[in-house]
């Protein structure tokens, strides 16, 4: 099967496209919603801008494809290969992404406000906030994900769960000259992170819970944290 198949497939109500091996194939600004893609072999594919509104990709392999601008709202990527994967701009709210797998991805300007990341890999991922859209990472499950490395500065993580996840290393701070936007991670549950030696400078940290996190050598510098609670259980002034 190749991408023309899969189309005329689809228009004639064909759904399920489980196991399938596609590798390479392209596919813009197309619909695929309520497809089952669960297994499937989809490396370094382009599939920009196409619709797959309630997908089930579920152990499917999408690693270093490009799937920027899709619409992948209310998605299954659990356990979903995405490593070097391009979802710039793309939008994954109330999406599943437990355990995925998205290192090095890049998810700049990416929509993932109530979306599912328990244990999700994100080492090294690009998350920062572009000129024109803010990352929106809003009461979003990261409970221990790992985002090492990770870039997320201008991101909107507010009210975010991250008990447990590891930013080691990660940079959160402002970028001058890129993304205008402050990074907020205001109200977010960092309670038992690991925040060592991570650029958290100018971050808005209002009320956050970083009871039990570790703070060693990060870099908070004019970093808002009134009424935050601190590692130690005290209460920020």
């Amino acid at each position: 099967m190749d991408a023309t198949d899969l189309q005329k497939a689809y228009e004639t109500g064909e759904r399920n496209f489980s196991n399938l091996k596609l590798l390479e194939i392209k596919l813009l600004q197309s619909d695929l919603s309520d497809t089952n893609f669960s297994q499937s072999d989809l490396r370094q594919s382009r599939l920009g801008r196409t619709h797959f509104c309630r997908a089930n990709f579920e152990h499917s392999n999408l690693s270093e494809s490009i799937l920027w601008g899709c619409d992948l709202r209310k998605t299954n990527l659990n356990r979903a290969q995405l490593r070097e994967a391009d979802l710039s701009g793309a939008t994954l709210a109330d999406a599943n992404l437990e355990a995925a797998n998205l290192i090095k991805a890049i998810l700049g300007g990416v929509n993932l406000s109530g979306a599912n990341l328990l244990g999700a890999c994100l080492l090294d991922a690009d998350l920062r906030s572009t000129a024109d859209h803010r990352t929106n990472l809003e009461q979003t499950n990261l409970s221990h994900a790992d985002l090492s490395y990770a870039l997320l500065s201008g991101a909107s993580l507010r009210h975010t769960n991250l008990s447990g996840a590891k930013l080691c290393r990660a940079k959160l701070g402002r970028e001058y000259g890129a993304s205008t936007f402050p990074t907020d991670l205001s109200e977010a549950n960092l309670q038992g992170a690991d925040l060592s030696y991570a650029d958290l400078s100018g971050v808005n940290l209002e009320e956050a819970n970083l009871s039990g996190a570790d703070l060693t050598g990060t870099l908070l510098h004019q970093a808002n944290l009134r009424h935050a609670l601190m590692p130690d259980g005290h209460q920020y002034d």
